[in-house]
């Protein structure tokens, strides 16, 4: 039996709520790297967080649990998954915002 390591998974999330301010992004580069995700999360104009994680989907399935509670002082009211095909992301940044 061939030992083959399973298929990465991308999911595009955008987190509402009280989630800027609070350490929100540097809180998701640290869960991210403590999962071994590649991707990036940043702050939208409209007060909401942005965030691509990819790897795999044990450590993304763990990576969205975290998300919907986030640090201490964050108080999450929705959450928004798309499923995206994976683009090979292998380190996690933080991002600014640019229109």
């Amino acid at each position: 039996m061939q030992n083959q390591s399973p298929l990465p998974v991308r999911v595009h999330v955008f987190v509402s709520g009280l989630v800027q301010g609070v350490g929100y992004r540097y809180s998701t580069r640290n869960q991210a790297k403590y999962f071994c995700l590649g991707g990036w999360v940043r702050n939208l104009p409209d007060g909401r967080v942005e965030a691509v994680f990819e790897g795999s989907k044990k450590a993304v399935e763990g990576i969205i649990s975290w998300c919907h509670r986030g640090p201490t002082g964050a108080t999450v009211s929705e959450l928004v998954l798309e499923y995206e095909d994976p683009e090979g992301e292998r380190t996690f940044e933080i991002r600014r915002y640019k229109e």
